[in-house]
């Protein structure tokens, strides 16, 4: 639905969000201004430009690098195509957004049956409440914090492993937790999740840990890597239901030089570089 944003007319006042969710203007940025730098990978978002602005930035910091803008259209790509495939076979199925930042995924994804819920730390969602709209009863928005054990109820996501399937998806997050943090994340999706259910993220692999401060745009904020896959097995280690459904290596169509060397870093580390994974559930004996 076609709607115009209330966007202040002076920059909004709000106080200095912490290090992890300071990184959402990198992908507000990417989304704001990247069409036009990849018009191939366009998004067509019809918010990021007005809330970059009504935070009163102008995007030049970030927007210096290209690979990150790059990165974030194609996972954005990736991660809208997977849910509405979900959505095609699920026409009434929840979609839920772990670590929402100031995306708006409902206007791409609304199919006029499907629910969203958008979730991220109330600092966020101070911000996200003041420029962005709930857009109707089928969206929701909701404080989150993907450390706390309870999570996943305080999300109203299926009580036990049975019923209809959801799909969640976490983008720009997981790599900014603890190992033990992501492994409890995982468990609790394979444990809690009915069988069908997506989990859809995006992370570096173990040799970006430690290392923010070398990433064109990450090293603007006070973040760090903590998390990143040395071995495909620790994406399913977590609980025997979770199996690995998808690997999308993010920038191996940047250009030549990544499409030659991405396929020769997998091979000889393992896992890529940067990829966008999806984990499904799957019950025990299943085809």
């Amino acid at each position: 639905m076609d709607r115009e944003l209330d966007i202040p007319a002076t920059p909004l006042h709000y106080a200095p969000l912490s290090a992890v969710p300071s990184t959402l203007r990198i992908p507000l940025a990417a989304r704001a201004f990247g069409d036009a730098m990849f018009p191939a990978l366009a998004l067509g978002d019809a918010d990021a430009a007005r809330i970059l602005k009504a935070l009163g930035d102008d995007g030049l910091e970030w927007l210096r690098d290209r690979h990150s803008v790059y990165g974030v259209l194609a996972r954005t790509q990736r991660f809208r195509a997977l849910a509405a495939q979900f959505l095609q076979a699920n026409p009434d199925g929840h979609v839920v957004n772990l670590g929402c930042g100031l995306s708006n995924y409902f206007h791409w994804l609304d199919n006029g049956q499907a629910r969203m819920t958008d979730a991220d730390l109330p600092e966020v969602l101070e911000i996200r409440r003041a420029l962005l709209p709930v857009t109707g009863e089928r969206h929701a928005v909701l404080p989150l914090d993907l450390t706390a054990p309870d999570w996943w109820d305080r999300l109203g996501l299926p009580a036990t492993p049975t019923g209809a399937p959801v799909f969640l998806f976490c983008e720009g997050v997981l790599m900014y937790l603890q190992p033990a943090e992501v492994q409890a994340i995982f468990r609790t999706f394979g444990e809690r999740a009915p069988a069908g259910s997506w989990f859809a993220f995006d992370v570096m692999c173990w040799l970006a840990i430690g290392r923010a401060k070398q990433h064109p745009s990450v090293k603007h904020t006070a973040a760090e890597f903590h998390w990143g896959p040395r071995r495909l097995s620790e994406l399913t280690q977590a609980h025997e239901r979770l199996r690995l459904a998808e690997t999308f290596s993010v920038m191996e169509s940047y250009g030549l030089p990544y499409s030659l060397m991405g396929p020769g870093f997998r091979a000889l580390f393992g896992v890529p570089f940067y990829a966008l994974y999806a984990l499904r559930t799957e019950d025990a004996g299943a085809a």
